[in-house]
């Protein structure tokens, strides 16, 4: 109790330090600091934020009522570099002083990191936000354009500064809007001079972006100038600008209707000294020349080698590397058709997206021999990339599980390898660390005990290949890459020591902007354990447990299982005393019917982990996103995806008529194959409030369900909870199953919940900082899991759904993040009913965490 009291006295006596920091320190006499902005729309206050970003100036920003950063810019001088030249550069004695002491050149170096710290201070801090009258007057101004633009032609607008009543140098300013009667847009006509122009408009003039009866918008008018830009440019008319479309608004005694006219003039031609207006006119291309290798240095050089496809011309001015089929699949000007911008558009993105080629270049010439002037010839000049790349990346780490490990790797790319643009990535990893746990039971004393090397390769090409043609629904526009991968891998570590293989034959393809596929066709993957007998070495709690179990004084059992000291002997003794119990021989009694249970847990559980896996698995993900760029900090995204395994090893099994084993499973290899199906979603939405103010939430949710040829999922198809992306209230694999208070080192079940909450800020310059709320857990349901603690049997479970809070410091280096959360268990479900909200809720008992970039 008394620690607590200290914690909030301490709590209590920092916030009233920064209260009672003199936020007008820098502020003149004359002067007034800006603390609030309101906005008065029609006689009441209004808080959309939309609204208050058309002022020029707003209050200082604010953390918790108290500007942070407004304090911090206080903290430096203002004069500092007059104040140390009067103190040490014009007292003559005082700096003859310290030269004798530190020498001219360390004074010198003193005063300067003395001036940069005082400048760093001002640049990350923020300095006071003044009430300016030419400022407030160019927000008024600014108020007006908006409403203006927004369709209230008769708006007016006024302001007034209203000094504080309370304390000295502060005030606030309001800004009175009255918005009048709005007009609406009731007819819209067109002038348009050349006929070509006029048809293509007629032909899609329900596709307007304005709507008659809607009130008037200057955006509407804006977005159908760009409408008709690109409709034009896309239909043929190649030389169409946006500075072309003009639109004449009458307002004029129409009781408050637009009355629109589109106009739209000829093309301007310039001929010597002389202009002229002429008709607009639909192009088409006539020829595609495509350059394969082209560079500066050779662009005089004559061609040496061409192909000749149709009306599309493959040159290289030297022996051509490229089958011309695979560059014209890439290229969707074609000869014959219209110019069009969007094709244009499509041949650059298929082409940058190949990996084979640097940014390419394309230009239109007109072709000299049409007398029309509108066909076009289209010249298309590449610069290949260079055809190997090396790769090498090295990180030094440390986890939970070794104390020092050092990762290492190297890769090949290959570009064009087959002539066809397909891509050959041959990448190999490898790492050694040094344990922390006990669990490493070896003969050798080394310190480098865990080990791991891999190896990855990866072909890629620029189609989809199937037995059948895809281009009717997977457009070549679209980016389809199919690509096989296969990888090994082997571990030697503080578990169970594995080899893993995999193998998978992918397709991707990117419909729209906005929508990725991705069909995995084929995910193989076969999991070999090594080191089964190491088992409880690794999961020491289902060991300690099983001793606790042995150490109740109504339990008997077989001496045997026992090493001197009275504990079960690893392996042997621990596994002939579970299957003692499982098959409820004489050599095990007097086990209460929960202390069987929890036995016949362990057994499930370690069988489940040390059999070895083979995965025969399809999926298919749809990604949504509708993030336009890195900087784009209000978008959502959404990833939908469905994966099934074993169904085609069993079909295969039962018409095969194989024999099942024991336990009634379909053997391959002889590893009884998993079957299962897989729905995932997770859905991530951000907001962007102003300021670098960002509010974020992710919603996830998962089940694996077991059917066929198998009663569970295997280990790495489960799911698991905690850690730095996702509730970070708990370790990772800490949290769950359910209410079961995380008993295992490893938890996980086939089941998942998550929802997480983030609301972002600056605090000053590039440290950044959070308060979030992870909301979540994971269970076991529909499996051969029978701890009831662990399984989702109803809807009443959800009351087992953790909750953690926290806050965290996030630095943008501007190529990443590097960020450090502290959450705290508000809700843990693993406590007694009437314990478990904020229980343990300090520092003591936080989780910490660091990651690079943002969770979600």
């Amino acid at each position: 109790m008394k620690r607590r009291l200290a914690k909030i006295s301490i709590f209590f006596l920092i916030l009233c330090l920064l209260i009672s920091c003199n936020a007008v320190k820098r502020v003149e006499a004359d002067e007034a600091l800006l603390t609030e902005n309101s906005i008065i729309l029609n006689g009441e206050e209004i808080q959309e934020n939309r609204i208050y970003n058309q002022l020029y100036q707003e209050p200082n920003s604010k953390l918790l009522g108290v500007p942070l950063q407004l304090h911090f810019y206080n903290l430096a001088r203002p004069d500092l570099d007059s104040i140390l030249s009067e103190k040490l550069l014009q007292n003559d004695s005082k700096r003859k002083r310290l030269e004798a002491i530190i020498s001219k050149k360390q004074l010198d170096k003193y005063i300067n990191s003395r001036l940069e710290f005082n400048q760093w201070i001002k640049r990350t801090g923020e300095a006071p936000v003044i009430v300016s009258e030419e400022e407030t007057r160019k927000s008024v101004n600014r108020l007006q354009s908006w409403y203006w633009n927004n369709g209230w032609f008769n708006v007016e607008t006024d302001y007034a500064i209203i000094p504080s009543e309370k304390k000295a140098k502060r005030a606030k300013v309001e800004y009175y809007v009255n918005t009048n009667t709005p007009y609406i847009v009731d007819s819209i006509n067109t002038d348009i001079a050349s006929e070509e122009l006029d048809s293509i408009y007629n032909s899609h003039i329900a596709e307007s972006e304005v709507s008659l009866n809607q009130q008037y918008r200057t955006l509407d008018f804006n977005a159908e100038r760009d409408r008709l830009t690109q409709l034009f440019r896309n239909n043929g008319v190649y030389n169409f600008e946006q500075e072309y479309i003009t639109f004449d608004a009458d307002t004029i005694n129409t009781d408050h209707k637009v009355n629109t006219t589109i106009l739209i003039n000829d093309l301007q031609v310039t001929q010597g000294d002389s202009t002229y207006r002429a008709p607009f006119k639909i192009h088409e291309i006539s020829k595609v020349n495509v350059f394969t290798d082209y560079t500066y240095a050779n662009r005089n050089e004559p061609v040496t080698d061409s192909a000749r496809i149709g009306n599309f011309t493959v040159y290289s001015f030297g022996e051509m590397e490229y089958k011309p089929e695979a560059i014209i699949d890439a290229v969707f000007i074609r000869p014959g058709r219209m110019y069009s911008d969007l094709a244009r558009t499509r041949t650059y993105n298929r082409l940058n997206s190949l990996r084979v080629f640097k940014y390419p270049n394309i230009q239109y010439t007109p072709d000299p021999v049409d007398s029309t002037n509108t066909n076009l010839i289209a010249n298309i000049f590449l610069t290949p990339q260079q055809k190997y790349s090396l790769g090498f990346d090295f990180d030094v780490s440390q986890s939970n599980i070794q104390k020092f490990g050092i990762g290492f790797g190297g890769s090949l790319l290959i570009r064009n390898i087959f002539g066809g643009a397909e891509n050959l990535e041959i990448a190999g990893r490898g790492s050694i660390g040094s344990s922390t746990d006990a669990a490493v039971s070896r003969d050798e004393d080394r310190f480098f005990d865990i080990s791991e090397i891999g190896a990855d390769v990866n072909l890629i090409f620029p189609r989809i290949f199937l037995p059948f043609d895809t281009e009717k629904i997977i457009r070549g526009y679209m980016s389809p890459f199919t690509t096989l991968s296969l990888g090994l891998s082997t571990q030697h570590n503080i578990g169970l020591d594995k080899q893993n293989f995999s193998s998978i034959l992918n397709y991707k393809w990117t419909s729209s902007r906005q929508v990725t596929n991705r069909l995995d066709l084929v995910n193989l993957q076969y999991v070999r354990n090594l080191n089964t007998n190491n088992y409880f070495n690794v999961y020491r709690n289902s060991y300690n447990e099983l001793n606790d179990i042995i150490q109740s004084s109504n339990v008997v059992t077989n001496p045997d299982y026992l090493n001197t000291s009275g504990q079960l002997i690893i392996p042997r003794g621990a596994e002939n005393f579970i299957e003692a119990v499982n098959n409820n021989t004489n050599t095990t009694s007097g086990l209460t019917e929960n202390q069987r249970q929890n036995v016949i847990n362990i057994r499930e559980r370690k069988r489940r982990l040390t059999e070895d896996n083979l995965i025969f698995a399809s999926n298919f993900t749809y990604l949504w996103n509708t993030k336009e760029n890195l900087y784009d900090e209000e978008f959502s995204r959404l990833r939908l995806k469905i994966e099934t395994a074993g169904n085609t090893l069993s079909a295969v099994s039962e018409l095969a008529g194989l024999d099942k084993n024991e336990n009634g499973n379909y053997e391959v290899v002889g590893v009884a194959f998993s079957q299962y199906v897989k729905p995932e979603i997770d859905f991530i939405r951000h907001w962007d409030l102003g300021h670098d103010n960002i509010f974020a939430l992710r919603a996830f949710g998962g089940i694996a369900i077991p059917y066929g040829n198998a009663n569970s999922i295997p280990f790495t198809r489960s799911f698991f909870a905690g850690g730095p992306n996702d509730n970070r209230a708990w370790q990772a694999y800490d949290l769950g199953p359910g209410g079961s208070g995380g008993r295992s080192e490893f938890n996980e079940a086939n089941m998942k919940l998550a929802f997480n909450f983030e609301y972002r800020y600056n605090l000053f310059g590039a440290l950044n900082s959070a308060f979030f709320i992870d909301v979540g857990n994971i269970w076991n349901v529909l499996d051969i899991v029978q701890d009831e603690a662990s399984t989702f049997t109803s809807l009443s479970d959800l009351d087992e759904i953790a909750v953690g809070s926290g806050f965290g410091l996030r630095y943008d280096f501007g190529f990443f993040v590097l960020r450090f959360d502290i959450g705290f268990k508000t809700y843990n479900p693993a406590l007694p009913a009437g314990d478990r909200w904020f229980h343990d809720y300090n520092f003591n008992h936080a989780v910490y965490n660091v990651g690079i970039n943002y969770p979600f």
